[in-house]
């Protein structure tokens, strides 16, 4: 009897260690397939473009549109308009103009309007040394203060949240023109450079979203 009950306590403790090993594995499955997606390149031509994003490409001139490609997606840097009270509309079609040399990726307007100047796959010329690996974008604003408005500082939340979901960023990766290489500490956005705890608060509201 004794030894009919030690052969069930060792069948029973060879199907607990069977089932240890299964979820062992199942973990390292898991993991290992994770580290696959993320290390997969992120491919551009297969994002889905919300509704909301307006695509007006400007024409290349070798200037404002240079052409030059992108490398890894490491930032998304925001600035501000030079212009205030101007529209994500007449700074889209001055980037378009023989007078500019400068473009980003991406207008916010006062309203809220989103519209994509550049294809993601193309260099903006925003950016100072990082044009290389970075998403532009740059954010109407009412006043001399460079405050954004309610309704461009919430698309801006949006168009960062939608950026970061597709290149595999974070909130941290968001930064400001101020802060990248070569930049010189340009005070841009002028207003979150001035105000860093709005800046903080701004990357909390996108990393609650993502």
């Amino acid at each position: 009897m004794a030894k009919g009950k030690r052969k069930r306590r060792k069948t029973k403790k060879q199907r607990e260690a069977r089932a240890r090993l299964v979820a062992i594995i199942s973990i390292i499955v898991i993991i290992g397939c994770g580290w696959l997606i993320l290390a997969r390149p992120v491919n551009v031509d297969e994002f889905e473009y919300p509704e909301w994003i307006s695509q007006q490409f400007i024409k290349k001139d070798g200037h404002s549109r240079t052409g030059l490609k992108t490398k890894k997606i490491r930032n998304i840097v925001v600035h501000y308009t030079s212009n205030p009270g101007s529209t994500a509309q007449n700074n889209r079609d001055y980037f378009n103009s023989s007078q500019s040399v400068v473009s980003s990726h991406f207008v916010v307007g006062l309203e809220g309007e989103v519209i994509q100047c550049l294809p993601l796959s193309e260099q903006s010329s925003a950016s100072n040394r990082r044009n290389v690996d970075t998403i532009s974008i740059e954010v109407c604003h009412p006043d001399s203060t460079g405050e954004f408005s309610i309704p461009s500082y919430n698309a801006t939340v949006k168009l960062c949240v939608w950026l970061c979901q597709n290149f595999r960023l974070d909130a941290e990766d968001i930064i400001r023109h101020y802060d990248c290489e070569g930049a010189d500490h340009k005070l841009c956005p002028k207003y979150y450079v001035e105000h860093p705890k709005s800046w903080e608060k701004f990357k909390g509201y996108v990393d609650e979203r993502l």
